[in-house]
């Protein structure tokens, strides 16, 4: 696409920053990750627009501003082992690549998963694992430092937070739309977490999540 820098530039200053994104960590990633080598080629001249791209299976990417929200609130360190539930394009994973040590990034579609592999071979990311199965089954135990969920949960489960590391932060899209609340869970101890609502949003729902019944987190 034309001015790919400058489009770049300006979806920062203008989307993310004005969404109250400052960590620098945060938005020095999402100057250097170009988006537009992960949209699909119909979706080009929107690559650096607020908008839900469309992908396949009734996916939609996050946002620029919801990429940048969740960043800053995982603080992502460089030393992190990350698990992301849900590659979808491989955008996120990439941003997430470029400020932790590795990812493991899971995928229940393996066209996903495929297009993600070259993507992310294309632009030279290397410390990324991709996974093809079904996120809603972790069942891991206290693996990772930072867990990111790129679909809703109309219902909230803890096996996600159980595989958290003491220390280790979570975070999720709760509820149903048209309002949803993204949140952050962090594990204090080995049997103690605390749940933070940081803003209302709204992300299609992770396939195979559970369903709420008169559900209220």
């Amino acid at each position: 696409m034309k001015d790919a820098n400058y489009a770049r530039e300006q979806m920062v200053e203008q989307q993310v920053r004005a969404w109250d994104v400052l960590d620098g960590r945060v938005l020095d990633i999402l100057r250097k990750v170009p988006r537009e080598a992960f949209v699909p080629a119909e979706y080009q001249d929107l690559a650096y627009a607020d908008t839900a791209i469309p992908l396949a299976h009734g996916v939609t990417m996050m946002t620029p501003m919801q990429v940048g929200r969740m960043l800053q609130a995982l603080s992502v360190r460089p030393d992190d082992q990350v698990l992301e539930v849900g590659t979808g394009s491989g955008f996120l994973c990439a941003c997430l690549a470029g400020m932790a040590a590795k990812v493991h990034s899971i995928e229940i579609h393996e066209d996903f998963t495929a297009q993600a592999s070259q993507r992310l071979e294309e632009q030279g990311i290397r410390n990324v694992r991709l996974e093809t199965r079904d996120g809603t089954t972790l069942d891991e135990q206290s693996v990772y430092d930072v867990i990111a969920i790129t679909g809703s949960l109309p219902k909230y489960t803890n096996n996600f937070e159980k595989a958290l590391k003491v220390g280790g932060r979570l975070f999720a899209v709760v509820g149903q739309g048209p309002v949803m609340e993204a949140m952050l869970i962090t594990r204090l101890s080995a049997d103690k977490w605390v749940r933070e609502v940081l803003f209302e949003t709204s992300l299609p729902p992770l396939v195979n999540s559970p369903k709420p019944d008169g559900f209220r987190f």
